[in-house]
């Protein structure tokens, strides 16, 4: 398990598993969101397998998939809320961390200055500074 800390209370990781749960606690997380669709995991890595473990260990468990072709702000309102009503520190997964990253950046969009956003996602690993345009335009600017 690779995770990022993209701000004090949100992370984001490639696609987890559920001998990952332990530790996913173990490192103080209450809610995990998951936004990688069924239809690029096996069975054994399913939205609802890896609730089943999270729940079973105490944590909040959001499923909110995303796709690049399909991001919307209905999915970046869902990622939002997930993230204020948690508890505590929130983890997000997809295949590479890219898109939990992303629907982070869009829902920060107005709450943070842009640059902020975008050097927070890159000292993370992710350089989604061809976003600028698109978070200034959702902050108003």
């Amino acid at each position: 398990m690779d995770i990022r800390q993209i701000s004090p209370t949100y992370a984001v990781t490639p696609q987890i598993d559920v001998a990952d749960i332990p530790a996913i606690v173990a490192a103080g997380f209450t809610t995990i969101i998951c936004n990688r669709p069924d239809s690029e995991v096996p069975p054994s890595h399913s939205a609802a397998t890896i609730e089943a473990a999270a729940k079973a260990a105490g944590l909040n468990f959001v499923i909110n998939p995303i796709t690049h072709q399909g991001l919307n702000m209905e999915m970046v309102n869902t990622q939002s809320a997930a993230m204020k009503t948690s508890s505590g520190p929130t983890l997000a997964y997809c295949a590479s961390g890219t898109r939990s990253s992303i629907v982070w950046s869009l829902g920060k969009a107005g709450d943070l200055p842009t640059d902020d956003i975008i050097a927070a996602t890159t000292a993370a690993g992710y350089d989604l500074g061809g976003m600028r345009g698109q978070l200034d335009a959702l902050a108003g600017s």
